[in-house]
């Protein structure tokens, strides 16, 4: 009786653990953040607007209603020209839980990576939600999108697999297609050569006609051999519609053919607000403890038990190996399909943009930095651009150069400057960027006069721009960048004042003797470097963080973060906003020409610089905590500590005499 009870026991314990790992699989499962999100440039809002108002009212609807059972949700609220639409998509197999988890998660979203857009569209796997101020039911559209495709390429009979996965996508697309007016889903599987198992689903929103929504699934399918040819598996994801193949189950299985007529959900309730739904938790486990044995029956005991529980680890590891190993196998490879182009269409030959530039003259200098001239010029075709004409000091060679330019010009986002191709001819390599017309930030908040545009309101924009800029290159770009020479000579503003952040791919342009955390050539600006980048060459996000909180400081008082005399002491900006920090009389610190400002905003803002500026690496916040903490007043920021100075009271730190010895690639400021 006894080994029966200790068996009862580590059966619990087994549905325990076997409970904890399938917790593991959903926690891979959930994202942190989208898989790909896009705010338009269509049109932005007021934090005080009308708009802002609806969209807040609809957006908390949608995540709180509890009525809608079947997956699609397409509300709109307020009155022309404020009226907002919207629409939310959860993938044909999930729960009903996960499909309210995952939406509430992207009204939280959204509106935080888009601010102040007036439309916007972000999916994570299980879900899709996108809100405008136009009517956006029963219209196809076809961008923005993206792809995502398995790193493993199949291995042999891709011709049969091929074919095997265009008949399957075919019956999926159709079957999606002939769905009703509240789901469009279908999901199946057929087998492939080598006796491997096909899985494939299609979906569109089911707002859309049977013609409309097969259309809108070719044109996915049409794509596929574009992002995906000879891969394992692929997704193709468009507003309207998505469909996604791998050789392993990764949807629920009982969805397949889900989209069959019989199996559609009742017809749908009036929408209404409904108290918020709560967050899904842990299925509940029976871990009580047996009872103990006979201390006689203890050793026969061991000889069962043991066995049992060697075997529950193996079981437990070999769980989790596989959820680690297939996610491994996926690692999606996202890309805006509007922006896949070859190398060779982004290159320029030498001779265009010597006539475009009125060959480098010096009446079409912009300016000029640590890694080369930069120069206006004009193409045949009207359109102007700037042409960074790079130092003769990069140690790659040309195919490693063109590799780079190709991804870096795959990045986008509105808060950066767009590398629009690039120039290689013997020695010269040059970028080619859009035109940003009002020139760079330094210009504005140094300069006497003209630093009267720049209102608080601006300010605030542009800090907060910035923030998010640098947010997508550590975080949601398709590979992680980090800036590394953040300044305000490097933000460059637009006709509106919108900041776009310039020389985002030099750092990886220019340094290949780097490994993850350090390199032997110190690339930035004396000033915005922290001192563990600067002094011993190691890098991280943390660095980008140091160097925004200084330009924080410098947006807000106007000042350089250069040395200056304070009385009889020579300071920078760093301890002095320190020293007012402390005394609590950090308005010292403002710009005089702020005096009509929220005072609680630049308070905040001057907080968080000082948080960024931090000596210690661990205490700076990331990127991701700094658009929250820039975006909702109510997390309670915490204190900051000391930051990194780099000139104490009245003498020159000693970091600038080990400068003059290195031959590290840096710039005075």
């Amino acid at each position: 009786m006894s080994c029966l009870k200790h068996m009862a026991m580590v059966s619990s314990r087994l549905v325990f653990l076997v409970s904890i790992c399938i917790l593991i699989s959903q926690a891979f499962a959930q994202q942190r953040y989208f898989l790909y999100h896009e705010c338009s440039d269509n049109g932005n809002y007021s934090s005080n607007s009308t708009y802002k108002a609806n969209l807040n009212q609809l957006l908390s609807s949608l995540s709180s209603n509890t009525e809608i059972n079947y997956g699609f949700y397409n509300f709109s609220y307020g009155k022309s020209p404020d009226q907002v639409y919207s629409l939310g998509l959860c993938r044909g197999d999930v729960n009903l839980d996960i499909c309210r988890s995952c939406l509430k998660n992207a009204t939280n979203l959204l509106t935080l990576f888009c601010p102040n857009q007036k439309e916007a569209i972000g999916w994570f796997d299980y879900c899709m939600l996108r809100y405008s101020f136009r009517d956006i039911f029963g219209i196809m559209e076809d961008s923005p999108a993206f792809f995502m495709r398995n790193v493993d390429n199949v291995s042999a009979n891709y011709d049969q697999f091929r074919q095997d996965l265009t008949t399957l996508l075919d019956s999926q697309i159709g079957q999606a297609a002939a769905g009703g007016s509240l789901r469009k889903f279908a999901a199946g599987n057929t087998t492939a050569p080598n006796s491997q198992t096909l899985y494939s689903l299609a979906q569109c929103t089911p707002d859309l006609s049977v013609q409309v929504c097969s259309d809108c699934l070719n044109g996915a399918m049409e794509f596929l051999p574009n992002c995906c040819d000879g891969r394992k598996g692929g997704r193709v994801v468009r507003p309207s519609c998505n469909l996604r193949y791998e050789v392993y189950l990764f949807y629920n299985a009982t969805a397949d053919n889900a989209s069959s007529p019989s199996l559609s959900p009742p017809p749908p309730p009036v929408p209404s607000v409904s108290p918020p739904v709560p967050s899904v938790s842990p299925p509940a486990s029976n871990n009580t403890p047996a009872a103990k044995g006979k201390e006689s029956n203890k050793s026969r005991t061991v000889i069962i038990v043991v066995p049992i529980i060697s075997f529950v680890v193996l079981i437990i590891i070999s769980l989790c190996t596989y959820l680690r190993v297939r996610k491994q196998r996926e690692k999606p490879q996202s890309e805006s399909v509007d922006e896949i182009r070859s190398v060779e269409s982004l290159q320029l030959g030498f001779g265009t943009i010597k006539v475009a530039t009125n060959d480098f003259s010096d009446a079409n200098k912009l300016g000029q930095g640590g890694f080369g001239v930069v120069y206006k010029g004009k193409l045949s075709d009207g359109q102007v651009i700037a042409v960074k004409r790079l130092s003769n000091n990069s140690g790659q060679g040309d195919l490693e150069f063109k590799n780079e330019v190709s991804l870096v010009a795959k990045l986008q986002h509105r808060n950066l400057v767009r590398l629009l191709g690039f120039c290689l001819e013997g020695i010269e390599r040059l970028l080619i960027y859009e035109f940003v017309p009002n020139g760079s930030l330094d210009n504005f908040i140094f300069d006497p006069i003209k630093c009267v545009q720049l209102d608080w309101a601006r300010r605030y924009k542009i800090i907060g721009g910035i923030a998010r800029g640098l947010l997508y290159l550590h975080e949601d770009s398709r590979f992680r960048i980090i800036h590394r020479d953040l300044k305000a000579s490097n933000i460059l503003l637009d006709s509106e004042m919108n900041p776009k952040i310039s020389d985002f791919g030099m750092a990886r342009l220019f340094e290949l003797d780097q490994s993850e955390g350090n390199t032997s050539r110190i690339v930035g600006t004396y000033g915005y470097m922290p001192p563990e980048y600067a002094m011993h060459g190691q890098f991280s996000v943390k660095s980008d963080v140091f160097s925004f909180g200084v330009l924080v400081l410098e947006i807000i008082s106007g000042r350089k973060n250069s040395s200056f005399q304070n009385g009889e002491d020579i300071e920078n900006l760093l301890s002095y906003a320190w020293k007012n920090w402390k005394q609590g009389i950090v308005s010292n610190l403002v710009d005089p020409t702020l005096k009509a400002g929220s005072t609680t905003e630049i308070m905040r803002c001057i907080h968080i610089g000082l948080l960024c500026v931090q000596e210690n690496i661990a205490h700076r916040p990331t990127m991701a905590s700094v658009v929250l903490m820039l975006n909702s007043y109510s997390i309670t920021l915490p204190i900051p500590s000391e930051p990194a100075f780099f000139m104490s009271s009245g003498t020159e730190s000693n970091i600038f005499l080990q400068w003059e010895h290195d031959s590290r690639v840096a710039e005075s400021n």
